[in-house]
């Protein structure tokens, strides 16, 4: 276990039907690891053999010290530091992420078309969104596009998002819809695995497979034309046996797995007992993949 995944907040400025019920409740900012909780947990974990760590939320850039956490999260010896954002107040802080080791960022982006993807997330924002996306290509930042396939949504966008990637040189990952929260209720109509994905691009498209780590979320592919694709098929090819990542939610819970809530808190903990129970949380990780769970995709940390 050498990966954290850190979710700053549960609250998110955007409201996408798989993710986001219309019932949300957010947790209030004293149920939240304050910064310097935060940091200091993270340094404690990195002592103890984290050295990737990656933000998440909700959004995290929407918390007001999320350029306080990112400052002090640089200074850890980390081999890798980066954050997911929906790309809201993306563009707003990259000149913050610059000047620090945060150097790879993924932005969720399930639509290229403005109406559509304003159906999806129930947010205005494609044009800032896309001005932000483009705007970390420019700087030189480490982008990855993430897209969330869903049949009779935006399935008929696997062409344009090739061919998005080719014109900007932009890693694209098509992700499948896990059976998380409220993505359960109309899973079986909007699931596409990722294979019936491939076979559609390569009715046009050959296909190169690109090496990747062995406890890599995503298999790899450039096309003839020179886009840069990725597939997340955790629900049809699950990687659980070589996973390698931890979870730490807003609240300071430390989890084994997205898929279960079983954990362990760390706020308030002395240093000291880090250990034993970075080893019990360890052992609760599953090696098969476990099928769904209840619990909403915000409140877990994407």
């Amino acid at each position: 276990m050498h990966k954290l995944r850190v979710q700053l907040t549960d609250a998110c400025n955007f409201r996408c039907f798989y993710c986001m019920p219309p019932d949300a409740r957010f947790l209030s900012s004293l149920e939240r690891l304050r910064a310097s909780e935060l940091i200091g947990i993270c340094s404690a974990l990195v002592d103890l053999g984290i050295d990737e760590i990656r933000l998440s939320g909700g959004e995290p850039t929407i918390r007001k010290d999320f350029d306080e956490i990112v400052r002090g999260l640089s200074d850890l010896p980390l081999k890798k530091l980066g954050v997911t954002t929906n790309g809201f107040c993306l563009e707003e802080k990259l000149s913050v992420l610059k000047d620090t080791r945060c150097q790879h960022i993924n932005v969720s982006l399930d639509s290229l078309k403005e109406e559509r993807f304003q159906a999806i997330t129930k947010a205005n924002h494609f044009k800032n969104v896309y001005r932000g996306i483009l705007s970390a290509q420019a700087m030189g930042f480490h982008l990855k596009v993430n897209v969330v396939l869903m049949r009779g949504v935006n399935d008929d966008e696997i062409l344009d998002f090739l061919e998005f990637s080719r014109r900007h040189h932009i890693e694209v990952r098509f992700l499948e819809l896990m059976k998380i929260g409220c993505a359960r209720l109309n899973h079986e109509r909007h699931f596409i695995p990722a294979k019936e994905i491939i076979g559609k691009i390569e009715e046009r498209h050959s296909l190169t497979p690109l090496s990747v780590n062995i406890d890599s979320t995503a298999f790899n592919f450039v096309t003839d034309h020179g886009a840069k694709i990725g597939f997340i098929a955790s629900e049809s090819q699950p990687f659980c046996g070589f996973c390698s990542r931890l979870r730490l939610t807003a609240s300071g819970i430390l989890r084994s797995c997205l898929m279960s809530e079983r954990g362990i808190s760390l706020r308030g903990k002395d240093r000291s007992q880090y250990l034993e129970i970075l080893k019990t949380v360890i052992a609760m990780k599953p090696m098969d993949r476990l099928e769904k769970i209840g619990q909403p995709m915000y409140q877990i940390g994407g």
